[in-house]
């Protein structure tokens, strides 16, 4: 073990300029409150077992640049009043720079983490960039301080930046980290970006990802609760998982490029004898989460993609969010998307909207809920064309079966003209009248002739088209056609709404 004197005043040992440059540390090395009052280099030192730096003050620039560290290495409250280099740094064992001060630049380019690194509760003062780094665990930034703009490179299985505060603008590019910002704090504009490639690294190579080969290279959004997300913009990552109860000012979020959703389970179901599919949409990862739990979903079974995904506290409704906290959430969402002229997109949340809405019994009366469920299943809320045109389908179907049973009568109607005879001279008085239609008296499978059917499409076509047939009817047919003339424009509009709504600019 490598201890180094320490002045008999302060206790704690002191050193001027210094270098490490390629030593190697075969035991374990403590520099515990030592203090670095010039530039210190470990460039290309080896430490093969556990390295301490716990509450070392750096006085000048700290290099670590190409340091292997084959154990754990500790920087907890440390204190970089210089810049702090690490690039091409590898840290085989855990690495943690909890409480640690950074006062100026901090670089970390090229450096690889095989396992977790925790900066929780420093403080970055004056830090342009953090990274490009790769680490093969978490990346654990909560409760972090970064007083400047930043750009954050970042390789990892997950970064959690719960409670970090932002004091300026930042971007973060990542690559196949699941991220959690619950709390965070979000003073300036934030940007979160899913890198399509490997970022670039010392030499402008790219920083080699080995340790999270088996991870999608995707970026997952976990929590946004607690979150200010007027001043977030989230490109091309997954919001599945993502949780959205908790935050504010949603309806400000930004989402550009391709953003994806939960959705609703596939297949086909049945409730009772009626085979059902749920409609194909974008869903939150709440609505999952309650519908699981109130569903035929028991704790302990594994869920499939034909089954609503249960959450953390399944089947426990108190720690759910209910219908009536959803729709306020869908409703938010739907209007961010809008605001970004992207009406199509944020159509579904529209049906997400409608849907908790019809399901909450607290905050929607019972006739509003009635009305809803009409919605629903006559157009899917306007946004189903086909659920339309198959209801319009039905109905023009029912109407022709009625016309032909009932509404046509058993013969044309032919005018009759009706007059007296009288002597030379007089006026001829003549009188054309149309006598009342015939009901049908035969028997009902004599009725269904191609004459009566051309009759009664002509007579259906005409109400449903141009509003009016022209045709004389029984007194059963006059008011089939009255009620045709009602419901079935208003399901052809249904129809066109539902197409404008995806192809809406």
């Amino acid at each position: 073990m490598l201890e180094a004197l320490r002045d008999p005043t302060s206790g704690h040992p002191s050193f001027g300029p210094a270098r490490f440059d390629g030593a190697s540390f075969t035991g374990s090395a403590r520099f515990d409150g030592a203090v670095f009052t010039d530039t210190v280099s470990f460039d290309g030192a080896t430490f093969t077992h556990a390295a301490s730096f716990a509450g070392t003050v750096f006085a000048s620039l700290a290099a670590f640049n190409q340091t292997a560290f084959a154990f754990a290495a500790w920087f907890d409250r440390a204190v970089f009043t210089g810049a702090a280099a690490f690039g091409s740094a590898s840290f085989a064992g855990a690495a943690n720079f909890r409480g640690a001060a950074f006062a100026d630049a901090v670089q970390f380019p090229g450096a690889i983490f095989n396992r977790d690194v925790s900066f929780a509760g420093a403080r970055f003062e004056n830090a342009p960039w953090l990274g490009p780094l790769v680490c093969g665990g978490t990346v654990g930034l909560d409760s972090a301080v970064f007083e400047a703009p930043v750009t954050m490179m970042v390789s990892a299985r997950e970064l959690s930046l719960r409670r970090t505060r932002f004091g300026a603008t930042a971007a973060l590019r990542l690559r196949h980290a699941e991220m959690d910002l619950a709390g965070a704090v979000l003073e300036h504009p934030v940007t979160v970006t899913a890198e399509q490639a490997p970022v670039n690294g010392p030499l402008d190579r790219p920083v080699p990802e080995e340790v999270l080969a088996a991870q999608d290279a995707g970026v997952r959004v976990r929590n946004l609760s607690g979150v200010d997300a007027a001043h977030l913009a989230l490109t091309d990552v997954d919001l599945s998982e993502c949780r959205f109860a908790g935050a504010v000012h949603l309806d400000q979020l930004r989402m550009d490029g391709r953003t994806t959703f939960a959705r609703p389970p596939t297949g086909w179901q049945h409730r009772g004898p009626v085979p059902l599919r749920w409609s194909r949409r974008r869903t939150l990862a709440e609505e999952h989460h309650w519908r699981a739990a109130t569903g035929r979903l028991t704790p302990g079974q594994e869920p499939s993609l034909r089954e609503w995904q249960p959450g953390p506290h399944h089947p426990d409704l108190l720690h759910l969010r209910g219908p009536e906290t959803l729709a306020a959430l869908y409703r938010q969402l739907r209007k961010a998307l809008e605001d970004g002229k992207n009406e199509p997109g944020a159509a579904d949340f529209y049906y997400g909207e409608c849907e908790m809405r019809r399901y909450d019994r607290i905050g929607t009366p019972w006739t509003e809920r009635v009305l809803l469920t009409a919605y629903w299943a006559m157009a899917g809320y306007g946004l189903r064309a086909s659920r339309a045109l198959a209801c319009l389908a039905a109905a023009m179907t029912a109407t022709i079966a009625v016309m032909i049973l009932w509404g046509v009568p058993a013969q044309a109607s032919k005018q009759e003209t009706i007059g007296r005879q009288v002597t030379a001279g007089q006026t001829l008085t003549l009188t054309t009248d149309s006598p009342d239609p015939v009901n049908p008296t035969s028997r009902w499978p004599e009725r269904v002739t191609t004459e009566r059917f051309e009759r009664s499409l002509r007579v259906v076509i005409n109400s449903v088209i141009f509003r009016s047939s022209g045709q004389d009817l029984t007194t059963v047919g006059t008011y089939t056609e009255m009620a045709s003339r009602l419901t079935e424009p208003l399901l052809l509009g249904l129809a066109v709404l539902a197409v404008r709504s995806r192809v809406k600019r």
